[in-house]
């Protein structure tokens, strides 16, 4: 298995899907009945392809990612070749920007010497799907880039004003 089998309630969301995918394989449903009894690991062995196909269709529409903790935000703009990463963090610990409040003081308090931020970009391994999925896993969720695009327009205005 490439990535993680899809969770219960995912594979039930995908269901005409999973049919779909059955059919592909000549499956029917019966005898989808009657290897789920008498063969339940090739069962597994059909619901962990599906889920390898479902998270590799994800994984190559994903633009973009996410990663908030209560004063850190990592976001993630996924390129072709390479991922580019803003990374804000806040030094104060009363100050969490998963709460409305937190956020609306980073918003007022960019400039604060308690806010540090950072950009980078970086080549994908061999796997860049892998290199996303990994990013999933930790806690990372996809998004529309609101907040990338938010932040990085933000960047490039202030080298803007500062003469860069």
């Amino acid at each position: 298995m490439k990535y993680r089998r899809l969770t219960k309630e995912q594979l039930e969301e995908m269901h005409p899907e999973f049919i779909n995918f059955l059919a592909t394989q000549t499956i029917k449903a019966k005898e989808w009945e009657d290897i789920k009894t008498s063969q339940p690991e090739v069962a597994e062995q059909e619901i962990d392809v599906f889920s390898d196909l479902v998270w590799e269709g994800v994984l190559n529409k994903a633009e973009f990612l996410e990663h908030i903790s209560p004063r850190t935000m990592n976001l993630f703009s996924l390129g072709e070749k390479e991922m580019e990463v803003i990374s804000i963090m806040v030094g104060d610990e009363l100050i969490d920007i998963t709460t409305s409040g937190g956020y609306k003081w980073l918003q007022k308090n960019l400039m604060d010497d308690e806010v540090k931020i950072f950009t980078a970009k970086k080549t994908y391994s061999a796997s860049p799907n892998g290199d996303k999925f990994k990013l999933i896993e930790t806690g990372a969720v996809i998004t529309k880039g609101q907040l990338f695009i938010y932040f990085d327009d933000l960047m490039e205005l202030g080298k803007e004003t500062n003469g860069f």
